[in-house]
């Protein structure tokens, strides 16, 4: 997939990749250069411990989007590989 870094260098992600990818505007992103490669990476989400009356459960510090059908396969796949 091909994409433009426009005059400000900001880069768009295609939609394919965000739908596929699970990555929804105004989320952070991590970005590194490894070996003359740029790599983003979704950015940790910060999570909390609760104890929910059943046990401790992780709950993320903040609202993530729905997880969708296409994501969990997309995961099973690069996990695959």
């Amino acid at each position: 997939m091909k994409t433009t870094i426009d005059a400000a260098g900001r880069v768009v992600i295609p939609k394919e990749l965000r739908v596929r990818l699970g990555l929804s505007g105004g989320q952070e992103v991590d970005i590194q250069e490894r070996e003359g490669r740029i790599e983003i990476e979704p950015s940790l989400v910060a999570m909390a411990l609760r104890d929910d009356g059943q046990g401790v459960v992780a709950v993320p510090e903040e609202e993530l989007p729905p997880l969708t059908d296409e994501i969990v396969r997309s995961a099973i796949e690069r996990a695959r590989r």
